[in-house]
């Protein structure tokens, strides 16, 4: 299924998030004089100095911010100096330029459309998996012949008989989801161990369309010990006006508030602490709760900071960033090959995509350094992997029109 708010465009790491997104146009380059090798010195920087500095005045570090702020989109000069004639030429192209937004923004919004027309194909197919994967069920024998392998069939059939005492008692694939959370690479590094006890009870994921771009996310659960909601959801907004090329920019992310049963918050634990009475001496102890790591956090969004906060923290940035790629990874990557993440199939071809990249280098130093000893290509391999595993992270942190950052 293609990816409505993907960015069409070339492959590229990184890109504008709400948070960095200019909000004018890059001012054209001026004509200053580039940096030769002889006009670059280098300079001792004392980094820890540095940071302490900046740590002891946060009020420093916010005019610097202010003051570069101030810079973005101001022209330097160069467009107002040229001839009549030559800014009017330029003045035309921008005429052109925008009408070729017009016609990007219209491209995009054909694409959204199209996603939806072929979700509507898809979603029937994804009702069926719900109710052979929850055992209301059985599939077909088209569609067990259709999706088994031929050397499994000797082998399923030699085992048939044997399993057939269990399958009275079996009913659909026992914790499906959670085994599929788990192999997707993303999501598994935010399941705890008490979140498994609650993710048993998740029968189905769920995303639909928004009437305004954006998209919902609905996670399905039989009555369980930890939670009254029989579903939560969580929904991904994009700004109403397009974004530079046409494409979708994420706004915002809401998610539904869970109905914890007593004592089974997973979001929270509970520590005991000793208080001590000043005047009659005496201690006691009193229960609080500390905020935990949860996959359960998941609900509970960041929030992009004010229009007004010119101290916009980097974890905050960041984990917009992550979140906006999980709800990703769900749509894109878990709803439409649930199987093969339950199987673990899928990851093979995630990594096949990462072996490709590092063969890709591997050849390329071959050639560039095919006379180096080797203690160099044993350097080289090292630098390879480190590489390829920046560009994994990035590519995981990767957002259509927003790519994460790692």
């Amino acid at each position: 299924m293609s990816e409505p708010i993907r960015n069409k465009k070339a492959d590229i790491p990184i890109a504008p998030t709400p948070q960095n997104t200019p909000a004018n146009n890059a001012p054209i380059s001026s004509h200053a004089q580039q940096p030769g090798i002889a006009s670059i010195k280098e300079e001792s920087l004392d980094h820890a100095t540095a940071a302490s500095l900046f740590a002891r005045n946060p009020g420093l570090v916010s005019m610097i911010q202010g003051k570069l702020g101030s810079l973005v989109g101001r022209s330097s000069g160069y467009i107002e100096s040229l001839p009549v004639s030559v800014r009017r030429r330029v003045a035309g192209l921008k005429g052109i330029q925008k009408e070729h937004a017009k016609l990007e923004a219209q491209f995009q919004e054909e694409v959204l459309e199209l996603e939806k027309k072929y979700f509507a194909k898809f979603t029937p197919l994804y009702q069926r998996r719900a109710t052979i994967v929850n055992g209301e069920t059985e599939p077909t024998d088209s569609e067990v012949a259709n999706g088994r392998e031929e050397e499994d069939d000797a082998e399923v059939e030699g085992e048939a008989s044997k399993d057939e005492a269990n399958d009275s008692t079996t009913a659909g694939i026992p914790e499906f989801w959670l085994s599929a959370m788990k192999n997707q690479i993303s999501l598994a590094d935010m399941i705890t161990e008490r979140d498994e006890d609650a993710l048993k009870y998740l029968t189905d994921i769920r995303m639909e369309y928004l009437d305004r771009p954006g998209f919902r996310l609905i996670f399905e659960f039989t009555e369980n010990p930890f939670f009254s909601n029989q579903s939560i959801s969580k929904t991904y907004y994009y700004k109403e006006e397009n974004g530079y090329g046409g494409d979708f920019i994420y706004d915002h992310a809401e998610g539904t508030k869970i109905d914890w049963k007593a004592d089974k918050d997973l979001t929270v634990r509970i520590e005991s602490k000793k208080q001590r009475n000043k005047n009659t001496k005496q201690t006691r102890v009193v229960k609080i709760t500390v905020p935990t790591e949860s996959f359960f956090n998941f609900f509970s969004p960041p929030q992009p900071p004010t229009d007004d906060d010119d101290t916009v923290a980097t974890d905050i940035e960041e984990r917009l960033e992550l979140d906006y790629q999980l709800g990703e990874d769900i749509k894109e990557k878990l709803i439409p090959r649930a199987i093969d993440w339950f199987t673990g199939e899928a990851l093979q071809f995630e990594e096949l995509g990462d072996d490709m990249d590092e063969d890709e280098f591997d050849l390329e130093d071959d050639e560039d350094d095919e006379d180096d000893d080797d203690d160099d290509d044993r350097e080289t391999d090292r630098d390879v992997d480190e590489d390829s595993d920046e560009e994994v992270c990035a590519r995981s942190d990767h957002l259509p029109l927003i790519m994460f950052i790692c």
